[in-house]
C-alpha cells in the first residue's frame, strides 16, 4: 500500500473488495481537483460568500483575565449552519458535482455534519440521505428537524449502540450497494484513505486563517493550540498548518464521559491500536479486538475511534491528548456562556473546560488559540437537564 495512504504507521485502506472501486475513483478525483485552480476558486467563493469565511479570531478578554492567559477563540460557531462542518461539506459536495453523482449520503452524531451535508445537498440540487443513531436522533431533535426542512431523509439506525459508530456502518453498507450514483460525504478525519486526507485538507482552512490572524494580533505564533477531539476534524484543521512550528504545542481534548470504565470516548488516552471503519488507528476495544461502546454527553465526541493522523501525532509526541469529563464539560459550557456571552457546542465546551487545567501549568500570559468548533443551540435541551 502506498505511503501516501498512511500517517506514519496509521491509516491505510482495510476494506471489502466492493469498496475498492469507489475509493480509487474518489482518490483520482481528489488528486485532480485539489490541484485544479478553477475548482479551488469555486470552493473559496462558497466558503467566503455562502459559509461566511474567514471566521474571526476573537480575543476573549474575560476568559483571559480569569485564567491569566491570552486566550483567542477561533469562531467556527459563526459560520453558516453553526459549526466547522460546513468547510468539509462544501468541498466534498463540489467533488460530488464534478464526479456527476446524483445522490449524497452521510453519517452524523451530533447532527452538525448532517445539517451541513443536507445544506450543501440542497444548494447543489442533490438527493440526500443521512444515517443517524436512534440515541442521537432523540438527543439532537432540533438538528433532525433542520435536516428534514432542508429536504434530506434522516434514516434511523437501531443497531449496536445506536450512535455515531453504527451510523457510519450503515452509511458504508449503503455506499457498497449504490456506488454508481452515490457520493459518501464522510464527516471527519476517519475511515479508509483518502477520507482522512481529504477532510484534513478541507478543514485546514481553520489553521491557515488562525495563523495569519494571530500573527497580525500578537506579532508571533501562539504557545498553545487547544481543540476538542472526537473523530478529529476541527482539531486537525487547526493543528496541521502549525505542524512544523515545533514551539507551538498541540492539546487535543477528548471526552472522559462519566469518568469511569466503559463510559468514556477517550480513544487516544484509553484505547489501543486496532481497526475501525477501514483504518488503522487508536480505538476503544476489548482484549479480543471487539469495538467497545463510547459514551459522552456530547454526541459529536461519541465515537470509539479517532483519525489516524491524530494517532500519528500521539506516537511522535507532536500533540498531547487530555481528557475532560461530562461534569467538567458542562462547567466549561456555563463558564463560556457567562464570561463571554458565547454559548458553545458541548463538544467545544470540552476544550473550554480544559483551559482551567492549562492555566495551572502554562506560563502567565501564554498565548492560547482555542477552536470554538460550533455553537450550542443543538445542546440546550441536554444542558437543561443538568443545570
Amino acid at each position: 500500500m502506498a505511503k501516501r495512504e498512511y500517517f506514519g504507521d496509521f491509516g491505510g485502506r482495510f476494506i471489502p473488495e466492493t469498496l475498492e472501486y469507489p475509493l480509487r475513483e474518489l482518490d483520482r478525483a481528489y488528486r485532480k481537483y485539489s490541484r485544479n485552480k478553477a475548482f479551488q476558486d469555486e470552493l473559496k467563493f462558497y466558503l467566503s460568500r455562502y459559509a461566511g469565511r474567514p471566521s474571526p479570531l476573537y480575543f476573549a478578554k474575560n476568559l483571559s483575565k480569569e485564567f491569566k492567559l491570552r486566550i483567542y477563540l477561533k469562531r467556527e460557531d459563526l459560520l453558516h449552519t453553526g459549526a466547522h462542518k460546513i468547510n468539509n461539506a462544501l468541498g466534498q459536495a463540489l467533488l460530488a458535482v464534478k464526479m456527476k453523482k446524483e445522490r449524497i449520503i452521510a453519517e452524523t452524531g451530533a447532527g452538525q455534519h448532517g445539517v451541513a451535508t443536507a445544506t450543501v445537498a440542497a444548494l447543489f440540487g442533490k438527493k440526500c440521505d443521512v444515517y443517524m443513531g436512534k440515541v442521537d436522533i432523540q438527543r439532537q431533535r432540533m438538528n433532525v428537524f433542520r435536516m428534514r426542512l432542508l429536504g434530506t431523509r434522516v434514516l434511523e439506525v437501531t443497531s449496536g449502540s445506536q450512535t455515531l459508530k453504527d451510523a457510519c456502518n450503515e452509511a458504508l453498507r449503503d455506499w457498497v450497494t449504490n456506488v454508481e450514483n452515490t457520493y459518501y460525504l464522510l464527516g471527519s478525519t476517519v475511515g479508509p484513505y483518502p477520507y482522512p486526507l481529504i477532510v484534513r485538507d478541507l478543514q485546514a482552512v481553520i489553521g491557515k486563517e488562525a495563523r495569519k490572524q494571530i500573527l497580525k494580533a500578537e506579532k508571533r505564533l501562539p504557545d498553545y493550540l487547544v481543540a476538542c477531539v472526537g473523530g478529529g476534524s476541527n482539531s486537525l484543521g487547526l493543528f496541521h498548518p502549525f505542524f512544523k512550528d515545533r514551539k507551538v504545542k498541540f492539546l487535543g481534548v477528548e471526552a472522559k464521559g462519566k469518568g469511569y470504565l466503559g463510559h468514556h470516548a477517550s480513544s487516544l488516552i484509553k484505547g489501543s491500536v486496532g481497526m475501525l471503519h477501514g483504518s488503522k488507528s487508536y480505538v476503544l476495544q476489548d482484549k479480543f479486538g471487539q469495538i467497545e461502546e463510547a459514551y459522552s454527553v456530547a454526541a459529536g465526541l461519541d465515537y470509539p475511534g479517532v483519525g489516524p493522523e491524530h494517532s500519528y501525532y500521539k506516537k511522535i509526541k507532536r500533540a498531547r491528548y487530555v481528557g475532560v469529563s461530562d461534569k467538567e464539560a458542562l462547567q466549561g459550557f456555563k463558564m463560556l456562556s457567562e464570561l463571554e456571552g458565547i454559548i458553545p457546542a458541548l463538544e467545544s465546551a470540552h476544550a473550554a473546560a480544559y483551559l482551567k487545567n492549562l492555566s495551572r501549568s502554562a506560563k502567565k500570559n501564554s498565548i492560547v488559540v482555542m477552536c470554538l468548533s460550533g455553537r450550542g443551540d443543538k445542546d440546550l435541551e441536554i444542558v437543561n437537564e443538568f443545570i
